[in-house]
């Protein structure tokens, strides 16, 4: 009697380059399903839940005093306003919780006098292995779900549309001020490098190194020059362990396509082909990498027979269908959940020849 393959088993199988029994699908946890009825169908049809915001390590700032205020404001948003004091003054940012996101108002960065503030935020970095949690969290979720260690964003897109800058704020200074960029991505730069280690022998197999690249910021020479090598020097290193290594990149990828090919990352996790190049263009690209794609956001407003054969059509271009996972990795319209997700399942089930 065959075994029957767990959740967990058909992604690592798929993360391997490898070809599964069927197509992967996975659903990042709490934001993107319930706890329900039809997530327990789900499971019990194959769907992996993925634990993405679990860290093999732990981050401190000691000598910056970190004080946040919650409040709402005069159309009742619930907003936070976030105090980082350095010797050389305070820092602010100002967020707004939404669902499962929180959308950014203000960064830390205000004008030119906030950069020795923000490089002494940054140099005031303290990083610390945290296993025994990360350990138990794998244990204790069991095969129905994959979990995914991190890294922090890469040291160049920690500065773009973060909680250091908005994008036009960076946009600006990289034109005016790059040498003070340059002097953050470089300190940025010295803390990954204190945690690549702590990652490669964590007791999590996978990794995601930041993610969220706008290409239409950054730009092919500046992705070729900030990224690629920072991204093969993590990879390098997890490799030597035997760990996987990939990163999110959800927008259009169209101008940095031939770039990500020359990175040692494993997988592209989040792409979504309805942006950007087709699936099977991306495999065309990407030989030697797994694509873990997010079905498509637009598509999940068509009918719920299109959405069944759009699945079809995904797996249909992604062949051969080693290294290829189909995933939830934006919201979803919550009355449409239930019957897409099915749907998607049901294109999996039907497709055996991949």
């Amino acid at each position: 009697m065959t075994k029957e393959i767990t959740p967990r088993q058909r992604v690592m199988t798929a993360l391997h380059s490898g070809k599964p029994d069927k197509i992967p699908f996975t659903i990042y946890k709490g934001h993107h399903i319930s706890q329900s009825t039809s997530e327990k169908e789900l499971r019990n049809r194959g769907l992996c839940i993925v634990e993405r915001f679990l860290r093999s390590y732990k981050i401190h700032h000691p000598n910056v005093k970190i004080e946040s205020k919650h409040y709402k404001d005069s159309d009742g948003k619930d907003l936070i306003l976030t105090i980082y004091t350095t010797p050389y003054g305070d820092l602010t940012t100002l967020e707004e919780p939404f669902g499962f996101t929180t959308w950014r108002h203000e960064g830390m960065f205000k004008s030119s006098d906030d950069y020795k503030k923000i490089l002494y935020f940054i140099k005031d970095t303290i990083v610390e292995s945290n296993y025994d949690e990360a350990e138990k969290s794998v244990k204790d979720l069991g095969e129905d779900f994959i979990v995914i260690d991190n890294l922090p964003q890469q040291p160049m897109q920690n500065l773009v549309g973060s909680s250091y800058m908005k994008d036009e704020i960076f946009c600006i200074e990289w034109m005016d001020n790059r040498d003070e960029i340059l002097k953050l991505y470089e300190a940025l730069l010295v803390i990954a490098r204190k945690i690549y280690p702590i990652v490669a022998n964590s007791p999590i197999e996978i990794c995601a190194y930041g993610g969220n690249v706008t290409p239409q910021i950054i730009g092919v020479e500046n992705f070729e020059k900030y990224y690629v090598p920072n991204y093969n020097e993590a990879a390098e290193m997890l490799h030597k362990k035997g760990k996987l290594i990939g990163t999110h990149l959800d927008g259009d990828n169209t101008l940095i396509m031939s770039a990500v090919a020359k990175t040692k990352l494993d997988y592209i996790e989040a792409y979504d082909a309805g942006i950007g190049p087709s699936v099977k263009e991306a495999k065309k690209y990407w030989q030697n990498k797994v694509l873990w794609i997010n079905y498509p956001s637009a598509w999940h407003l068509k009918p719920v027979e299109e959405v069944r054969k759009n699945t079809i059509k995904l797996i249909e271009e992604a062949s051969p269908g080693n290294g290829f996972i189909i995933g939830i990795t934006e919201s979803v319209p919550e009355e449409r959940r239930k019957q897409n997700f099915s749907a998607i399942m049901d294109g999996i089930d039907e497709v055996t020849d991949f």
